[in-house]
């Protein structure tokens, strides 16, 4: 989805709006609005959610509050209803903090997804081989573990000042073997909910 901002007589995307607004060396400039609806968001999130002011739990900074109020064209309305929702399915889905790897053995013995460095942008590259996925018999569940870990595990490589990282699918030799519509369809719908503030 592009966000078409207008800048002379042609629109500008919003890919290019954030390339824009970096300061050379990768990181995001902070504008004193956004800084603004940052805090309002942050307000707002902490007087629905308490817990997101709990050291224990996943940090909550500036930065995370920026890509779901980015994610929602700067909207602080939209963007708490997003984050607080994915604040409380984090709770759930997540209750210890983080996935561990006993959790999604089965997934990562598979080899299918790996991290690649970075792009010029700075931004961490994933590669994510199809043809090594294979579905068996409950999961589900587990693959859906296994992509919260994998998305955990990438935004930790993320440079300071980074939003988002980079996913490649190769699909060589996929085949229908390695067709598995459910898990795809769980992806999508963690994706679209949960992730879509990083995912480039």
């Amino acid at each position: 989805m592009l966000l078409h901002i207008e800048k002379g007589t042609r629109a500008m995307s919003f890919d290019e709006k954030l390339e824009e607004a970096r300061d050379g060396q990768g990181s995001m400039k902070i504008n004193e609005m956004e800084q603004t609806k940052v805090s309002l968001m942050r307000t707002y999130v902490e007087s629905q959610d308490p817990s997101s002011r709990d050291p224990s739990s996943q940090k909550v900074d500036d930065l995370m509050i920026r890509r779901f109020l980015r994610a929602r064209d700067l909207d602080v309305e939209k963007a708490s209803a997003l984050f607080i929702r994915y604040l409380k399915w984090r709770q759930t889905f997540v209750p210890n903090g983080s996935i561990s790897l006993s959790q999604v053995r089965n997934e990562v013995a598979q080899n299918k997804m790996f991290l690649q460095g970075l792009d010029k942008q700075g931004r961490p590259i994933s590669v994510v081989l199809g043809a090594k996925h294979f579905q068996y018999q409950g999961s589900l569940d587990e693959f859906k573990r296994f992509l919260v870990y994998a998305f955990d595990k990438i935004c930790t490589r993320m440079p300071p000042g980074q939003e988002k990282f980079v996913v490649i699918g190769d699909l060589e030799g996929w085949g229908y073997s390695n067709s598995d519509m459910r898990a795809y369809l769980g992806a999508l719908s963690i994706l679209q909910v949960y992730f879509c503030s990083i995912l480039l």
